[in-house]
């Protein structure tokens, strides 16, 4: 009997951008997540005297601004080392991304499969070849397991590769292949990478995505870790999710129909709140909350949406635990009104209602506006188009939000105003 960790999408010291957190916010537990994560998987592996490791690409995120990152990596292999525990890698996108790391010379204990071809490695004491290929470039967009070796005969495979499978979402297709294709292999167990989110894809053969070892953004919710597997006379009795996470992000979604005033609302959130506070296992947890649905407390709490952001990060904070730290609120709630009455009013909300209710924005003729246009969407930082909290000026469906937003935001200042007055 022998175990084996398999992991991947450890980017370390992966940058975080975006993040609107309240200065008592723990920062440097934020920014040291990855580190502390893979701390994590280190002891874990230690502790469980496993064979051997699988890191199935992007060790890392990209250049490094420092040696520190590569340093930091290369002692937390050698504990491993000491430990007599083997490491195994291939190299994903973000691998091949790095120049800097391309020159650091890795523990003798760590393997890192070659960019030319697929090739093999045989650990024979224990029976078990691995079978692997890194990334030779950012964009690998060839169908590279079709060429790895054949299944050895009375030996427990492993196929260690970086890929989206036949695409999943968020996710570039680099490595195309399917399911089918890996398990006509042979092998009994592959281990996968590049999807963040843990997915068992088959169970015969095992074939894993785990995950990434830690969420780096409110696109990355939920319990992250590893797989710890277990091998019986070469058949794999167990496979299991360890989690290796520090913090956890959660994209709570409220639901505030029918709340007749912002007490009902706030006892609402108050309730989510805790829920999510259990489910954060211990650990802190960073929340971007969304209210939404029908609610007289509409106009209120968009009207003095900097009030209400304040007030919830005070209640998440009176929670107490591991603690609760409110990134971003989204308020996606709508007015209880009748704007089909209104619209027939001769009133100024009803004219508003009434200009506004066609308004469109066909982003197929955004170049109408500016023959420029083209040359300034090509410019914009790729972190906008496509970050945690992206925005892609060519998207119907966001442009559909925002003036939904604008409209709602409109309407309840001039209910506001119309109160005020009365």
């Amino acid at each position: 009997m022998f175990r084996f960790l398999h992991t991947a999408d450890i980017h370390l010291d992966s940058p975080l951008r975006g993040l609107e957190l309240p200065e008592d916010a723990p920062h440097d537990q934020i920014r040291a997540a990855t580190r502390l994560a893979l701390d994590n998987m280190v002891d874990l592996a230690i502790r469980e005297k496993v064979s051997f490791v699988l890191i199935a690409g992007d060790v890392y995120d990209g250049d490094w601004r420092d040696f520190n990152t590569g340093l930091f990596f290369n002692q937390r292999m050698a504990q491993l080392r000491d430990a007599n525990i083997r490491v195994f890698v291939v190299s994903g996108n973000h691998d091949a991304a790095s120049q800097i790391s391309k020159s650091l010379r890795l523990p003798d204990n760590v393997h890192v499969f070659p960019t030319r071809k697929p090739d093999s490695v045989v650990i024979d004491d224990l029976n078990v070849v691995i079978h692997g290929q890194s990334f030779a470039s950012r964009s690998v967009m060839d169908n590279i397991s079709s060429n790895y070796p054949k299944v050895k005969s009375g030996g427990f495979n492993i196929g260690l590769l970086h890929t989206a499978l036949s695409g999943r979402e968020g996710h570039e297709p680099y490595a195309p292949c399917t399911a089918d294709g890996l398990r006509a292999k042979g092998y009994q167990y592959w281990a996968l990478g590049h999807v963040h989110q843990r997915e068992e894809v088959l169970g015969d053969p095992w074939i894993v995505f785990p995950g990434n070892i830690q969420g780096r953004h409110i696109r990355e919710t939920g319990v992250k870790g590893c797989t710890l597997v277990t091998v019986e006379e070469n058949q794999i009795s167990q496979v299991e999710h360890v989690a290796l996470d520090v913090l956890r992000w959660n994209l709570c979604q409220v639901d505030v129909n029918a709340c007749a005033n912002t007490d009902e609302v706030y006892e609402r959130v108050q309730k989510a709140f805790e829920k999510t506070l259990i489910e954060g296992d211990g650990r802190p947890v960073v929340v971007r909350l969304e209210l939404q649905g029908t609610t007289a407390a509409h106009q209120k709490l968009h009207v003095q949406s900097v009030y209400w952001t304040e007030e919830f990060r005070s209640l998440a904070a009176n929670l107490g635990g591991a603690g609760i730290w409110l990134e971003k609120v989204r308020l996606k709630t709508r007015e209880q009104i009748d704007t089909e009455t209104l619209m027939q009013g001769d009133t100024p909300i009803g004219m508003l209602l009434a200009n506004l209710r066609d308004i469109a924005i066909d982003v197929d003729k955004l170049s109408d506006l500016d023959p420029e246009m083209a040359t300034f969407l090509n410019k914009l930082p790729a972190e906008i188009r496509g970050g945690e909290d992206s925005f892609d000026p060519t998207n119907p469906i966001q442009w559909g939000e925002i003036i939904s937003d604008v409209k709602d935001l409109l309407v309840a200042r001039l209910l506001n105003l119309e109160g005020q007055e009365k």
